[in-house]
């Protein structure tokens, strides 16, 4: 999905936009343009820019929603395959070369200073290394998957309660009624597919440690994260995550794969769809709107992977669980939710 980056990322064109606004403003000092003409400009660019910000509001999380949710019952194929960092280690040496590919082709522009290579160096270790990393250890542990994905989902109550202290949000009443029915339907659509079974502490506290993760890296990005180039900002961050998944898995695993079509296919997928499309939209929205706004949609997360799972892997979504997933759906609906002015 993000082989198309520039179409998809909101920063890109802001970049563009504005390295096409300001030769327009210094030709207009030295009186080469029509003053008349700016504000017209200004006004084409102005619109441009909400077109893209509204893209970002309404089909941006759609398409997350459904790559993201997608992941869990793929990665959960993949893994019979390969152990769980030999798995990732492919998985972001594909990624890296398929942006070195477009790297080559396209030329983007570079962080230009330490300060930007450290933030995505950060972001890249809290996301690949901490929450896809130990979010497959926690499923080749024997966490079911849906298990996993109701503990990531309480991301968006860590937000709302680190927010204010950390990227300055207020979260008012309306939001944490919202976050706690999301939160309820979301359990509640895992609970009426059956009991849930963690056998062993450890990987629960594995899943604990992905929501660390993801937590982190979104309110890291909200503070401190500027905008990049999609590709050179995703090569970066995958680059770190391969940097420290190989070499632990030469140390701790076995590090034999079974190479088949299924194996493939899914590869394919999660580079794309994940580790491409999904990822930069999130850092994309996390940027554009509130943070705990953003995060709202893991509440989502838990029914998509619920309804994903029934095709990839054959798992019937009881009739219960849809009354589950309107009440997770009206949390969501409560807690984006804001009056127009």
């Amino acid at each position: 999905m993000k082989m198309e980056a520039e179409n998809v990322s909101h920063f890109a064109a802001v970049v563009s936009t504005l390295q096409s606004v300001l030769p327009l403003h210094t030709r207009n000092e030295h009186k080469d343009v029509n003053m008349a003409q700016a504000p017209r400009i200004d006004r084409n660019e102005d619109s441009r820019t909400q077109t893209e910000r509204r893209w970002l509001t309404i089909g941006g999380p759609i398409l997350f929603l459904l790559l993201w949710s997608a992941g869990f019952p793929i990665a959960k194929t993949g893994l019979h395959y390969a152990s769980p960092l030999t798995f990732l280690s492919i998985r972001f040496a594909l990624s890296v070369g398929v942006l070195l590919a477009v790297c080559a082709v396209r030329r983007p522009q570079w962080p230009r200073n330490a300060r930007a290579w450290l933030h995505l160096g950060v972001v890249g270790f809290l996301v690949q290394v901490m929450y896809f990393g130990l979010s497959y250890l926690s499923m080749t542990a024997g966490i079911a998957t849906s298990v996993l994905a109701l503990i990531v989902s309480l991301q968006p109550i860590l937000v709302g309660v680190l927010a204010p202290k950390f990227v300055g949000e207020r979260i008012g009443v309306r939001r944490w009624i919202g976050l706690l029915l999301g939160l309820a339907g979301a359990a509640g659509v895992i609970a009426a597919r059956g009991p849930l079974h963690a056998d062993a502490l450890g990987p629960v506290l594995l899943a604990i440690g992905a929501l660390i993760g993801i937590t982190g890296a979104m309110l890291y990005e909200k503070r401190l994260g500027t905008a990049q180039d999609p590709i050179t900002s995703n090569l970066i961050q995958y680059s770190v995550g391969f940097v420290f998944c190989a070499p632990m898995a030469l140390a701790f695993e076995h590090t034999q794969v079974q190479w088949t079509p299924t194996l493939i296919a899914t590869l394919a997928y999660l580079v794309i769809g994940n580790s491409l499309i999904a990822i930069t939209l999130l850092l994309a929205m996390t940027r554009a709107g509130k943070v705990s706004q953003v995060a709202s949609l893991f509440f989502f997360i838990p029914p998509a992977a619920a309804v994903l799972s029934y095709f990839f892997l054959g798992e019937v979504l009881p009739a219960a669980a849809w009354w589950a997933m309107g009440v997770a759906v009206l949390g969501v609906a409560i807690a984006t939710w804001s009056p127009r002015r």
